[in-house]
């Protein structure tokens, strides 16, 4: 059996969200993370139909892809997860594809305040497993 070849990408790439109109996010390649994270500075849950929906407002309004269009979402779960300040915090998490170096997968993403982040994305180990090779002393190689 042939063995799948790895896909190079830096320590920051570019990134596409196709199920959420997004592309070309700048994005942190992080080894030490699990899963993936995406900035969101609006969250709510309402009662629809007798059904939870989550309600997301991606991105902040001064990012040069803010579309200022508030996502919907019935299929969502909250989560603990582990924050880069090591505590650990209640999230939403949705499943959506990502599209990284021309490959698109289906996988979790967390909706967390990344305000103070440089990046508005995080790729953690979850996504990167399926056949990336990460060189740190490049960016947007993909």
């Amino acid at each position: 059996m042939a063995k799948k070849e790895k896909v190079l990408i830096g320590r920051i790439e570019y990134l596409d969200f196709p199920s959420l109109n997004l592309s070309r996010i700048a994005a942190k390649i992080d080894t030490g993370a699990y899963s993936a994270a995406l900035h969101c500075h609006k969250m709510w849950v309402e009662e629809i139909d007798e059904k939870a929906v989550l309600h997301f407002d991606i991105l902040d309004p001064e990012h040069p892809e803010y579309k200022a269009q508030i996502f919907t979402s019935p299929e969502f779960k909250k989560k603990k997860v582990r924050s880069s300040n090591g505590k650990k915090e209640n999230r939403y998490v949705i499943k959506t594809k990502i599209t990284l170096a021309g490959k698109t997968y289906l996988t979790d993403v967390s909706l967390t305040d990344r305000q103070k982040m440089k990046f508005p994305v995080l790729v953690g180990r979850k996504l990167l497993q399926n056949g990336y090779l990460i060189d740190v002393s490049k960016t947007k190689i993909s």
